[in-house]
Order: C-alpha cells, then structure tokens, then sequence
C-alpha cells in the first residue's frame, strides 16, 4: 500500500480505492479510539462523507494514510465530546417525579400553560431560538447550524425571546400575587 497518492482525474475511482483500502482499517481505529460498537459504523459514514467531500484537497496528496486517519481520530473525538455532553445533560435532570398532590399536579399545568401561552407570542425564528436553547439545551452556534442562521442573528433572537420570557415571568408573578391578595 502506497502512502503518497495523488488524485487521478475520476473522483469517483478515487473514492472507491480508498473506500476499499482503508475501510476495514479506520473501523478498527475508530472502535480503539473508544467510539461504542453502536456508532462505530456512523463514525465511520462520517469519515468517509469527509473524504468525499475534501477529495480534491491537495493536503491529503502528500501522506494519504495520515490525512484518512487524521480524520478518523477528529471524527472519534466529536463522539467522546458529544457523549460526554449527552451524559452531563443527563446527570444534572433529576429523574421525573409524580406530582405528590393535586396542587402540584394544578401548579404544573398551569406552568405548561403559561410556556405554550408564552411562546405563541413569539414570532417564528425566536420561538425556534428560544426553544432550542432553554428548553433542548443546545449551544448558540449549535443552534446557528440547525436554523441556518448568523451566530449574531442568533444570539439576538435569543437574548429578544429571553427579554420577553423575563417580562411575562414578572407579569404572571404580579397577576398571582393580586389573585391571592384578592382571595380568589
């Protein structure tokens, strides 16, 4: 096998010799980087949606072995973060807990109220924004990715949304307050 392999003129062929003569070894690094059996072959898809994409890079013409397993080892690092987020995300929510009584039960609902209320006024990209942030817990540029939007339009929608949640909060506080002064 040859370390230094420069492009030919079809992609194509380029692509398929390199599936072929690196698909079983990236496999196996992939899974000795700690990548679980269950996303081994994902991993791998990714790896090789990077090749094809970077096919013509001339980085990869002076050690072809390197670059494949440079971005194997980058790919494998992506999944470790992104476990490693998955599992702290799960490690601070508290398992859920049935409501106790019907206040509780009431008091919960009137709170899901209050979220769908609060969200209808909220135009389109904000609600999105706001949702992806507060409540799926995604980062700022990750959301960026998802809507297809500047990371500035992005944090200016989020921090709009969460203006706006603070002065409904506020609004309801003051109307739970006047409901229970008043007896009712």
């Amino acid at each position: 096998m040859t370390l230094f392999v420069a492009p030919s003129h079809d992609p194509a062929a380029d692509f398929a010799g390199l599936y072929a003569m690196f698909h079983d070894g990236l496999r196996r690094t992939l899974a000795c980087l700690g990548v679980p059996p269950a996303a081994v072959d994902d991993a791998l898809q990714e790896v090789f949606v990077v090749v094809h994409r970077r096919l013509d890079d001339p980085a990869r013409v002076h050690c072809l072995k390197g670059w494949m397993y440079g971005i194997a080892r980058r790919i494998a690092w992506r999944h470790h973060r992104t476990a490693s987020r998955h599992a702290h995300k799960l490690a601070a929510v508290e398992p859920p807990v049935e409501p106790a009584s019907l206040d509780e039960v009431l008091a919960r609902n009137e709170a899901i109220d209050f979220m769908h209320r609060f969200l209808s006024t909220l135009d389109d990209d904000q609600r999105e924004v706001f949702v992806l942030a507060e409540i799926e817990g995604l980062s700022a540029p990750e959301i960026a990715t998802v809507v297809e939007a500047k990371l500035n339009t992005v944090y200016s929608r989020l921090r709009l949304a969460r203006a706006r949640f603070e002065l409904a909060v506020q609004r309801q506080q003051v109307r739970t307050h006047r409901e229970a002064s008043h007896g009712t």
